[in-house]
This record gives structure tokens, sequence and C-alpha cells, in this order.
């Protein structure tokens, strides 16, 4: 992993990126790719009608079992609030089970059903195919990397994010 640099405080014409077009900005790559790539999830998984937000839910209650509420928001990077409404239309759909938590009564922790796993086996392929077409004008080195990269960028950033992934 490449050493952490300082932050800065610097203006973005300071830094050069007034100057440049839209295109070449990083802020506005990251939201077009994320914008293209919630598109192909949307198609690949239509049949489903099963939202890239609602997948990660379910995805992570696969691999975390039984958790309260906060820890899920914490592990998908999504405010508690946005997550209980979620969650929500996701217990009206039978996709998961919410309980009062046996740890602390304040809180409800949630559980993948039966139903919700089906969907995710039904939609893994769906899923993977969004995943592949996002990353497809990269060669296999040039996917790694980017991957690599990607995840350090996040990394580097995580703890100025409205909802920081793991830090709860």
């Amino acid at each position: 992993m490449a050493p952490k640099i300082k932050k800065t405080s610097k203006s973005p014409r300071a830094a050069g990126w007034h100057e440049k077009p839209l295109q070449q900005r990083p802020g506005f790559l990251i939201r077009r790719l994320h914008q293209i790539h919630v598109a192909l999830f949307m198609e690949e998984c239509a049949a489903a009608s099963i939202t890239p937000v609602q997948y990660s839910i379910l995805s992570a209650l696969e691999h975390m079992g039984t958790v309260e509420q906060i820890a899920l928001s914490s592990a998908v990077g999504l405010d508690t609030t946005n997550v209980a409404d979620v969650l929500a239309r996701l217990e009206r759909q039978k996709m998961v089970r919410r309980r009062i938590s046996p740890r602390d009564k304040r809180m409800k922790a949630v559980t993948l059903t039966e139903t919700g796993r089906r969907l995710l086996l039904q939609v893994d392929a769906g899923a993977a195919r969004a995943h592949e077409r996002t990353l497809a004008a990269l060669a296999p080195a040039a996917r790694a990397r980017f991957m690599r990269d990607l995840a350090q960028l996040v990394a580097f950033n995580n703890d100025v994010s409205r909802t920081p992934v793991g830090l709860r």
C-alpha cells in the first residue's frame, strides 16, 4: 500500500482542476461510472426488481449473519435512517426479519430470510455480469490494478465520508 499523503485544503482552482473539463475531473468520472454501473445492474437484475443498495444489504447479511442495524449500516456505508428505510421495504417483501436485539433492547437485529437468500441466488449471476460489464473496457491486469487503486482511494478517504465503513 502506498504511503498516506497529507490531505490538503487547497482550493480546486489552486490544484488546477477548475481549468480542466468535467470529463477530466475525478469526481465527475466517479459519479458517471456509478451511474453507469447502476444502470447495468438494473438491466441485468431487472427480473428480480432489486436495487444495488438492496443487493448490498442482502449480501452483507448473508456474510455477517444476524446483526444489529447499526452494524449493518456501518458495513454497507449507509446512514442508519436509509438502512432502516431499505430494511422496512425488504421486510415487507419477506427478504429480512427484524427483531429487538437481545444485546440491547433499544436496537434491532436483522436476519436474512430464506426468501432473501433465494433472491440473492437468483440475482448473483446478473450482479456478476453488471460488475464484469462495468470493467469490460479494461484488460485483466488493468482491472486488477483499477480495483486495487479504487480500494486504496476509498480506504484513504473513508474517514471523511458521512458514513464511514467499519468505524462504528
